[in-house]
């Protein structure tokens, strides 16, 4: 892979290529990606979607917008900073396609900020809600008419390859979706693989699946644009990861690593002893200790301790990145870059603190189980409705659930596969307290 290429600024519907040298700096397509992910819809409802805990009600907890906004920030750090010693090492992009820096951020931060776009309501018990629904549930009687990539893309959902259909579907009028640059749809896909085989290898991009089978000519057409090095053989499709992929999933680690854990002694679910012991092993080289002994209040100390922590993961994620750059662009790296630092073990102890104390905490489970009733009943009453409705065989009572339906959702599916997607998709952009809503008023539990 080279780097002109991976950077490419071709949009969806684009007959010829956009030249970097050829871009106005003030409105720079990279930017560009940013504002359209921010000003979306799906990027407005993760205000009221889980990061940690459902439905809370603590202003200080996260969401998955305060997260996501985080996670960009720490991009455009790692994006910026890795672009720096790219430009350095290969000037060439500079002085003859006009690339800067500044480039390699705003690519990063528009993924990042776009990484959980696609997320279902209740976190990632709500993809599983949904996958169960067609593995275990009432959806399993779907299975026969359906291909095997079909249906384990729908009994295996996964938000990423979710969101790769709210910032690349098209609808009537809207050709493209949101007409992302191929570059960021590249940064974006941080497992660039269709559902089956699946985890065909311990290769990082082949952990999970980044694409719907609706969505696979189109990937491949940005795989092709953007040159990434394909890795499966027959009529498997998939490839290797592009190389600023690597640093969204890097963000995201750090900020759900650290954030996460800030949000659970917050909380009162970790100790400030423990939170301390943890995070001084991540700060101890750049502490200031007469400065944080001035600091009163938890909240304080633990915000300081947070930022430290951060500037530290993302300095040695660069590192290991440049250190393997090579590895990277020839397609051979594969393991996450955070799996590489020399502050692993130190992730991995907050990372298992976190299982422990806060993701394994009753009111995340009892909050859990809560969604998987209402997205399991939502996915039933809106399917069977669709699916009728298209038969010609609704009932008077589908044709109220139908009502429910917002206008932009009512499409004429012809094939079952994309009818049932469809609705699972309309259900993954459904906000926590909206799909509450919606099942209160179709359990009658809402005030008539």
């Amino acid at each position: 892979m080279n780097w002109e290429q991976l950077l490419s600024l071709r949009r969806q519907g684009d007959k010829g290529k956009r030249l970097r040298i050829e871009q106005d700096d003030t409105r720079l397509g990279f930017e560009v990606d940013y504002d359209r992910i921010i000003f979306s819809a799906a990027f407005r409802s993760l205000q009221d979607k889980t990061q940690v805990i459902p439905l809370s009600k603590t202003d200080f907890v996260h969401t998955r917008l305060t997260h996501s906004l985080e996670v960009s920030v720490v991009g455009r750090s790692l994006g910026r900073l890795v672009g720096k010693k790219i430009i350095e090492k290969h000037p060439h992009l500079k002085e003859v396609h006009g690339f800067h820096m500044n480039d390699f951020g705003a690519i990063v931060a528009a993924a990042s900020l776009a990484h959980d776009i696609g997320n279902p309501p209740f976190g990632h018990s709500g993809e599983k809600a949904i996958g169960e629904y067609f593995s275990i549930g009432k959806g399993q009687k779907y299975k026969e008419q359906l291909s095997s990539k079909q249906w384990q893309d729908l009994i295996d959902f996964e938000g990423n390859a979710n969101g790769f259909t709210v910032l690349t579907g098209s609808r009537p009028g809207i050709e493209g979706g949101l007409r992302i640059s191929y570059a960021t749809l590249g940064a974006f896909t941080k497992y660039p693989k269709e559902s089956l085989p699946k985890k065909p290898t311990k290769n990082i991009a082949d952990k999970k699946y980044g694409f719907f089978q609706t969505d696979k000519d189109f990937f491949q057409e940005v795989a092709a644009d953007l040159g990434l090095v394909p890795n499966k053989s027959g009529d498997d499709i998939g490839f290797e990861r592009h190389p600023l992929a690597y640093l969204v999933e890097a963000a995201d680690d750090i900020c759900y690593t650290i954030i996460d854990f800030e949000d659970g002694i917050n909380l009162g679910l970790v100790s400030e002893d423990f939170a301390l012991e943890y995070l001084i092993k991540l700060v101890k080289d750049s502490i200031d200790s007469s400065k944080y002994k001035t600091l009163e209040t938890k909240e304080d100390r633990i915000s300081y301790l947070r930022a430290l922590a951060i500037g530290s993961l993302i300095n040695d994620a660069v590192t290991v990145f440049i250190a393997n750059e090579d590895a990277i662009l020839a397609g051979e790296f594969p393991f996450s870059i955070m799996e590489k630092s020399k502050y692993k073990a130190q992730m991995q102890d907050i990372i298992n603190l976190s299982i422990d104390k806060i993701y394994q905490s009753r009111e995340v489970i009892e909050k859990e189980i809560v969604g998987y009733q209402i997205i399991q009943t939502l996915l039933d009453k809106f399917i069977t409705a669709f699916d009728n409705n298209h038969n010609g065989t609704a009932s008077n009572y589908d044709a109220l659930i139908m009502k429910l339906l917002p206008e932009k959702h009512h499409l004429n599916k012809d094939n079952l596969y994309e009818r049932l997607l469809h609705i699972c998709h309309y259900i993954s952009l459904l906000t926590d307290g909206n799909a509450l809503e919606l099942f209160n008023t179709i359990n009658g539990k809402k005030g008539v």
